[in-house]
């Protein structure tokens, strides 16, 4: 049985934890009483807050995704904002074009909930250290839990903002804001990060009777995926001067950890399962948010507030925000070998739509691009009904005429919730997959640069490839007997295969397996190449997309968002901001 978010309305009250005063963990009056909070069952109520938090701190997160389809793929070269147009929710479109500031309120909100989120594991922390083992069996696991879930927090509070205020229960709410955001460089933050997540490994079960809560392989996983962002030494400028292969071969034998500890872990057999819901918490799912529905709660219930902007129109009658670019798309093209074109992929467009057609499609593609964008024509998921077409997008003058494909389940079902928001289920959203420890190994194998490291790389990178070319196809909607594209994925050959083809590989490979997902972003910034990469998109998009023109990545500030004023401000000037945002106003 999933682990359900359901909570009474004294438990919500209870679980707020923020409000406008900006004060992190307010403890409420005329709710629950001291005697219960430290009971087991209190315990529990915070716990169940905790897990609660990583589906975000409350409904209100289109605009401050936890699923990072913002800060991790909009701002990339993998999507646009979509919606309406640049006027519709237009704070974002400052975001893709990168001309934000510390003003920009939406960096404030990230921020605040957050903060507002790992500050629940922090309360139920502070409960669970005043009680021992006769009061609550599994304390230990529990405080595990707890620290794994601010570690998550944490993990992205640095990779958002690079400089974060670092602190545990210990710290009394009051000496919160004067702790500085310098006090750790981003390495160190990383290194404790990591650590908090090997350290509750230790008292975590292999196992856990409800699917959702943290087990060891969860532990070891993102303590993994924290030490590879370590090992990605970044200056002051925020620009990579050193890689650590010291921290890279932690990283390989954490990975392999991973699957070691009571669940047998691999690939889905068929790409698509990973948005069918009898698979979400299958051999592929390391760490999901668990949603639900039909869970006594209001309305649809605890489903992934955080894309209910994201559906496209069509049978689903969504807003139609997040949607694939042009250069993604064209990523997926592949040579007579069914390899990627490193360097010749947006030269021309794949898949242009005039009239009432594609064209430009008789090149050869990499099956997952129908698997994660939606196209003209192109046949949608199981459903019969139509094909994907143009007018789901609604504003294609600005955005052009493709959809996202993942995330939604077919538009058919009856586990679809019926009205808004529109296109939710109780899918639930994948934090960690099993293919991420796979390229994660394989990266820091590349990364290290021994021969027999390089070969294992390769096959890693190969049974990605195979997964992908080995799912059924996306069929022809007017002739299911045919493909819908000229399909070819290959497997790349140990002939001429050294450290540069195989990085060039595997940074490949992570954008075509994880589209959309929202971590797109954060890898360039992490490989140091996020400057170049989208200077040379935008010099691009610019004569396609008009709100691009005048963009520019800014090398040693756009890495990361800028400290809020806000925050500052709630620091009582303790804060110090990070490099090409000028003084706090």
């Amino acid at each position: 049985m999933k682990l359900k978010y359901i909570f009474a309305a004294g438990v919500m009250a209870l679980l707020a934890s923020c409000n406008e005063s900006r004060f992190l963990d307010i403890k409420p009056q005329g709710t629950l009483n001291d005697d219960l909070l430290a009971s087991a069952d209190g315990v529990e109520l915070l716990v169940t807050s905790a897990y609660a938090g990583l589906k975000g701190p409350n409904r209100e997160m289109h605009w401050v995704p936890m699923t990072n389809w913002t800060y991790g793929e909009v701002r990339s070269d993998n999507a646009y904002k979509g919606g309406g147009g640049v006027n519709d929710g237009d704070f974002c479109t400052l975001l893709e074009t990168f001309k934000i500031d510390a003003t920009w309120s939406n960096a404030d909100e990230k921020w605040f909930q957050l903060y507002c989120c790992l500050q629940r594991c922090n309360s139920a922390l502070r409960v669970m250290n005043t009680l021992d083992e006769n009061s609550l069996s599994i304390l230990k696991s529990r405080k595990a839990e707890m620290k794994v879930i601010r570690a998550h927090f944490f993990f992205e509070l640095v990779r958002l903002f690079k400089q974060v205020p670092y602190f545990d229960e210990n710290v009394e709410n009051d000496d919160y804001k004067y702790i500085p955001n310098n006090q750790y460089t981003r390495e160190e933050l990383l290194g404790k990060i990591a650590q908090e997540f090997l350290d509750a490994a230790d008292d975590l079960p292999d196992t856990q009777s409800q699917v959702g809560r943290i087990t060891k392989n969860i532990a070891y996983a993102y303590a993994a995926k924290a030490i590879l962002y370590q090992a990605y030494q970044q200056d002051d400028n925020n620009q990579v001067v050193a890689i650590d292969k010291q921290l890279l071969a932690e990283v390989v034998t954490l990975c392999d950890k991973v699957g070691a500890q009571g669940k047998t872990y691999d690939l889905l057999n068929d790409f698509q399962k990973l948005d069918q819901l009898e698979y979400e918490n299958g051999v592929e799912s390391v760490f999901a948010v668990q949603y639900s529905m039909d869970d006594e709660t209001d309305g649809a219930g605890n489903i992934n507030w955080s894309n209910l902007l994201n559906a496209p129109k069509g049978p689903y009658g969504g807003d139609g925000f997040f949607l694939p670019s042009q250069n993604l798309i064209n990523a997926y093209k592949t040579d007579t070998y069914g390899l990627p074109l490193f360097d010749t992929f947006n030269v021309d467009d794949y898949g242009i739509y005039e009239g009432s057609e594609l064209t430009n499609v008789d090149a050869t593609v990499d099956p997952r691009l129908d698997f994660v964008t939606g196209r003209p024509g192109i046949t949608w998921k199981t459903y019969t009904a139509e094909p994907c077409k143009a007018n789901w997008v609604r504003n294609s003058g600005e955005y052009g005429f493709n959809c996202t494909k993942r995330f939604y389940i077919s538009p058919e079902s009856d586990e679809m919730f019926q009205g808004w928001p529109w296109g939710a289920s109780h899918l639930n959203w994948q934090i960690i997959r099993y293919a991420d420890v796979l390229l994660w190994k394989a990266e820091a194998l590349i990364e290290i640069g021994e021969t027999a490291g390089l070969e294992e790389a390769r096959k890693i990178i190969n049974r990605i490839r195979l997964r992908a070319k080995n799912s059924p196809y996306v069929k022809d909607f007017k002739d299911s007997d045919q493909n819908a594209a000229n399909y070819l994925i290959g497997e790349y050959p140990s002939e001429g295969w050294n450290q540069e083809l195989a990085r060039k590989a595997l940074r490949w490979e992570r954008r075509m397996e994880f589209a959309m997902e929202g971590d797109r972003f954060f890898d360039l910034v992490r490989w140091g190449v996020a400057a170049e990469t989208m200077n040379s998109y935008i010099g691009v998009e610019q004569n396609k997309r008009v709100y691009y023109r005048g963009a520019r990545f800014v090398r040693g500030r756009d890495e990361y968002l800028p400290i809020p004023n806000a925050q500052y401000n709630f620091s009582e000037g303790n804060y110090v901001q990070n490099p090409g945002y000028g003084k706090f106003n």
